[in-house]
């Protein structure tokens, strides 16, 4: 029977010499933040999410950045948690992380089951269909929210910065060594 979805390695060269076990870096827990960000909206509340999860205070935790279209089964494996954004676009989450749970859902369904992940949707005035579809996409992966979601419609405020912000380093607190 031919095989509908790409291999995915089993590990992958290491990174900056550090030695992996099952495509990781050993030791030091990572988070994959995955977004489509089309808008100046959606670039500030990536970017608070960002900043959250890299600030001072979170220590031993790497974060990865991948656009939607361009992450992939392996950095999902390889990741430890998960940080996704979107736009609700027509009442549903982008086209662009459509498709990456669509590349990923099955390369990754059992092996990533039970991990920490959080997300946050900005629209122009309704963001449930997008939270819906999410919800349910992953809670097929098995994964575990870690945080809150955040929703923001229209102009991004402090207010919606802000829980980005703690959205970002809620989830990679979640993840340091001894958590």
């Amino acid at each position: 029977m031919p095989r509908l979805y790409p291999a995915v390695p089993a590990a992958t060269p290491a990174v900056c010499g550090a030695p992996r076990a099952h495509g990781r870096v050993r030791g030091v827990p990572t988070l994959l933040i995955v977004h489509h960000t089309p808008s100046p909206h959606c670039q500030a509340l990536f970017e608070a999410v960002v900043s959250g999860a890299t600030t001072p205070e979170i220590e031993g935790v790497r974060v990865i950045r991948r656009a939607a279209l361009s992450a992939t089964a392996a950095d999902v494996l390889e990741a430890d948690g998960y940080l996704l954004g979107t736009p609700a676009n027509l009442g549903y989450m982008s086209g662009a992380l459509k498709h990456f749970f669509d590349q990923i859902y099955y390369p990754c369904l059992d092996e990533t089951r039970g991990r920490p992940f959080g997300y946050y949707v900005h629209g122009g005035n309704d963001v449930t269909g997008a939270v819906r579809a999410i919800e349910a996409v992953t809670t097929g992966l098995g994964w575990r929210r870690a945080a809150d979601a955040v929703t923001v419609t229209g102009e991004p405020g402090k207010a919606g910065t802000q829980a980005c912000w703690e959205l970002g380093a809620t989830v990679a607190a979640g993840l340091m060594p001894g958590a």
